[in-house]
């Protein structure tokens, strides 16, 4: 499977994730529509994310967030996602 680094995200966000890899959180998706994502994460909250770059992914997926550097990985994409 190829993985591919949206172009929304910028080089900083990458080296924020880098230095600070502690603050990714793993989550389920919940609800998708649209550029908004409703994520679940394992730690029990809930967080609605607009997500930058359609990147098709539907509820029940696994992703990881870093909101630090505002990054939404997918696994197959990584796409910049900001806290609505």
């Amino acid at each position: 499977m190829s993985r591919t680094i949206s172009s929304t995200v910028l080089p900083i966000q990458r080296a924020m994730a880098g230095a600070t890899p502690r603050a990714w959180q793993d989550g389920l998706v919940v609800e998708a529509s649209g550029s908004l994502l409703a994520v679940a994460f394992l730690d029990g909250t809930v967080a609605e994310l607009r997500v930058f770059d359609a990147v098709g992914l539907s509820a029940g997926e696994p992703v990881a967030y870093h909101p630090v550097a505002e990054i939404l990985d997918a696994g197959r994409v990584a796409t910049t996602a900001r806290a609505a």
